[in-house]
């Protein structure tokens, strides 16, 4: 498959080969498919494209970081989980940048890397885990969105520098969204709750990147 095809279905390509290393350049655009096809006008990030590309970065001696481009809604939250399992495992250098919106389970993903960026303009929206209309209200199904929950707010809690009690507290928040639970969170907001690291752009992301894989000395 050529780049340009590559770019096309999933988003992803190498960057570099000269005297920096080589970077993996992962796109989380769009809507996080799962387990189902969303229509074909839905931009989406297909997750067993992305699964098998890790994979592959994690065994190529030649890809020395990867850098995470973030403009998402969020979506399937399963799917969306494990790919933040799957990139926070990896044992290269990993950058991410939220570029446009994190949301929902875009909050995982933009914290599973080792080192986070946010564009001042950026947003991040965290919010309950919902339920749709195939979901029957019973006790246990509650119990099992508490579940999905739990791992969500601990996943979050364990890769970034807020505590499990306030980003539940985010979750939860009566007084931002009129409609809904939830907390909207722009630029250096984020950073200051602690779920980024810095505000940022492509220029400080791969910088950082470039200086923890050791061919570029860093000014953080």
């Amino acid at each position: 498959m050529s780049e340009e095809d590559r770019i096309r279905e999933s988003g992803q390509l190498t960057l570099g080969g000269n005297q920096k290393g080589k970077i993996h350049l992962l796109s989380i655009i769009g809507e996080i498919e799962g387990h189902e096809n969303l229509s074909g006008s839905t931009k989406t990030t297909k997750y067993e494209h992305v699964l098998p590309e890790l994979a592959k970065v994690e065994d190529d001696g030649e890809i020395e970081g990867v850098l995470a481009l973030i403009n998402t809604v969020g979506g399937d939250v399963s799917c969306g989980l494990a790919l933040a399992e799957m990139l926070a495992s990896l044992s290269k250098p990993t950058v991410s940048l939220v570029i446009g919106d994190s949301h929902s389970i875009g909050v995982p993903l933009a914290v599973a890397s080792d080192y986070s960026f946010i564009v001042p303009t950026g947003t991040m929206m965290v919010h309950p885990v919902r339920m749709t209309g195939m979901v029957i209200g019973t006790v246990q199904t509650y119990e099992y969105f508490d579940m999905i929950q739990d791992r969500i707010l601990s996943f979050v809690s364990g890769h970034s520098r807020i505590s499990y009690e306030e980003l539940k507290g985010l979750m939860h928040n009566t007084q931002m969204l009129t409609r809904d639970l939830g907390t909207v969170l722009v630029g250096e907001e984020a950073v200051r709750r602690g779920l980024i690291d810095e505000v940022g752009g492509i220029k400080e992301a791969l910088k950082k990147l470039y200086s923890m894989t050791g061919k570029q000395p860093s000014d953080h």
